[in-house]
């Protein structure tokens, strides 16, 4: 019933537009009654996006049975299971990518759903690093890098008209986090931040256009080994007010 329901939805927002189209339009499509649609879905932009909530249980599975060797292999790995779900269905995935990008409400909500995401593998990584001090921060900083990375690769696929392999980019963009944030890294950071515990390394923003969609732009921090953390945002905070 949920797939019912999420299909007469798709149809119908396709066809009249998703501000135009009702609960009771989409329950009379699907021959059901408004309850049984609210039994599945809060709202229709739920209905947009049927596959998340399965979607982020199995990525929340898939991290609590993952070993402490590698914990930023480990989310890495756990974003390809988004990949893969867009990847199952290319043509609703396209679709929706365009539906989204027309209707701001449906962009506000997929931003809140990736934010769930992001807050998913950054919860797996402060239990790894540590919920105080610079753990706590490279937590939230390799979260974040994790899914730009991935979001880049899969929206490259996405306005291709999902075209070839989305696996090609998403696995190069996490190759590159993984390169940076797979090693130890220094601590904390010096009492003056006049001067570093370490000698300098240099640390270079890349940003990577976001495309004419309204995405905005993608900032990608490389940080030579031992770099201190209290730098690397220092550089991540300059690159963004740059830009």
């Amino acid at each position: 019933m949920r797939e019912v329901l999420a299909q007469a939805a798709f149809q119908l927002f396709l066809e009249r537009g998703f501000e135009r189209t009702t609960v009771d339009d989409i329950v009379a499509r699907a021959g059901v009654g408004r309850r049984s649609f609210f039994r599945y879905f809060p709202s229709k932009e739920d209905a947009v996006f049927p596959d998340h909530e399965r979607c982020l249980a199995e990525m929340t599975e898939f991290l609590a049975a993952a070993d402490d060797s590698d914990p930023v292999g480990a989310v890495s790995d756990a974003a390809r299971i988004v990949l893969r779900m867009y990847a199952a269905n290319p043509e609703f995935s396209v679709q929706r990518y365009r539906l989204t990008r027309e209707v701001p409400g449906l962009r506000t909500y997929e931003l809140s759903v990736v934010r769930r995401y992001e807050q998913t593998l950054a919860g797996h990584l402060r239990s790894r690093f540590g919920e105080d001090g610079d753990g706590a921060l490279r937590a939230e900083v390799v979260a974040a890098s994790v899914v730009a990375a991935h979001n880049n690769g899969l929206r490259l696929w996405l306005r291709s008209g999902g075209e070839g392999d989305p696996e090609v980019a998403v696995d190069h963009a996490l190759a590159l986090v993984r390169e940076v944030w797979g090693r130890p890294t220094a601590s904390t950071a010096p009492a003056d931040p006049g001067v570093s515990a370490v000698p300098a390394a240099p640390v270079v923003p890349l940003a990577f256009s976001g495309g004419d969609d309204g995405d905005g732009e993608v900032v990608v921090m490389v940080a030579r080994k031992g770099t201190p953390m209290w730098r690397v945002v220092q550089q991540i905070e300059a690159a963004v007010g740059e830009n």
